[in-house]
């Protein structure tokens, strides 16, 4: 299919992803940082799913989230690299028009369950913090799985009309996607029709998953803080603080940037088009990478494990 603009078809079987607009002849450059990243996220979130499933110690709801976490950070990267390391390396930019539906699918589901997953974090450092003796009878087994079913089950239905929102739009004029993935709105962009109800869903969905999920994460934290400050000593404040610094930093890793895509995406018109793909592909490549590391070198008994899955020999 020709890459011209002015194609005239009524709908396209495939569309065309040019990569990132503006910087093509650099695509190979920019593949040795992507390919390496998403090689670290690969590698780090199987680690932590490998020591938690061999270290009893770390079977209890904060590990079983953070097991959580690691398969939808998977799901994540995965959903984007792999397409687009093909159009860096080889060029291959075509992508089927059922495939790009099921991509623009699974990488809003996977960030809402990212951010839900989070959400079910700062619960569990909540309970842990504020009503300790009681954690283990709160946060059971049951409990952690059935916050798991309704974080998969409140994503995968709230971005399903994306899809079909997507699917119902004439694409008359081209089939060309500014972009390294099919996004939602730079994919109905193209569109030769009214697309307010798009618009209007993808908006609904910022303030139903990302805005809530905010609110609740500081609403968790507003409370962990209250319970820190009363404790008697400031040295029981840093250990106490600290049991939630992992989630924290890997709390603002994904929300800080998702955020900021967010607003820059809709709101800043006038900022390079390749400055928006570039944020759009760190705010899903970065936190899959982080979150192992994050985890993996502030959590004692993760660190121990690691060290006796990988052995140093002495001098």
């Amino acid at each position: 299919m020709s890459d011209s603009n002015t194609t005239d078809f009524t709908n396209p079987s495939t569309f065309i992803l040019l990569g990132i607009p503006g910087l093509e002849a650099a695509h190979v450059w920019i593949s040795i940082p992507v390919c390496a990243i998403y090689a670290l996220a690969i590698l780090g979130n199987f680690t932590i799913l490998l020591i938690v499933k061999i270290e009893p110690s770390l079977h209890g709801p904060m590990y079983y989230f953070l097991c959580m976490l690691a398969v939808t950070d998977l799901g994540l990267s995965t959903s984007t690299v792999p397409k687009m390391l093909s159009i860096f390396w080889f060029n291959s930019r075509e992508i089927d028009f059922s495939a790009c539906l099921a991509q623009l699918y699974f990488i809003h589901c996977f960030s809402a369950m990212e951010s839900g997953i989070l959400v079910a974090m700062a619960l569990d450092r909540y309970v842990a913090i504020c009503h300790p003796l009681r954690h283990s009878t709160i946060l059971t087994n049951a409990a952690v799985a059935k916050l798991g079913l309704a974080v998969v089950l409140r994503s995968s239905m709230l971005v399903l009309p994306n899809p079909f929102l997507a699917r119902r739009c004439p694409y008359h004029r081209t089939n060309i996607i500014p972009h390294t993935y099919c996004e939602h709105i730079s994919m109905v962009k193209l569109a030769c029709a009214d697309i307010r109800v798009n618009n209007y869903y993808g908006f609904s969905l910022i303030f139903l998953i990302t805005g809530v999920d905010v609110f609740l994460i500081a609403l968790s934290y507003t409370q962990i803080l209250r319970a820190i400050f009363s404790l008697p000593t400031k040295d029981a404040w840093a250990k106490t603080f600290w049991t939630c610094s992992s989630h924290l930093f890997a709390t603002l890793a994904f929300h800080i940037p998702a955020l900021f895509f967010i607003l820059t995406h809709r709101f800043a018109q006038n900022v390079p088009l390749h400055f928006h793909v570039l944020s759009a592909n760190m705010y899903l490549l970065v936190p899959p990478m982080l979150n192992p590391l994050i985890y993996g070198l502030k959590t004692k008994q993760i660190r121990k494990r690691l060290l006796w899955l990988f052995p140093h020999k002495e001098a």
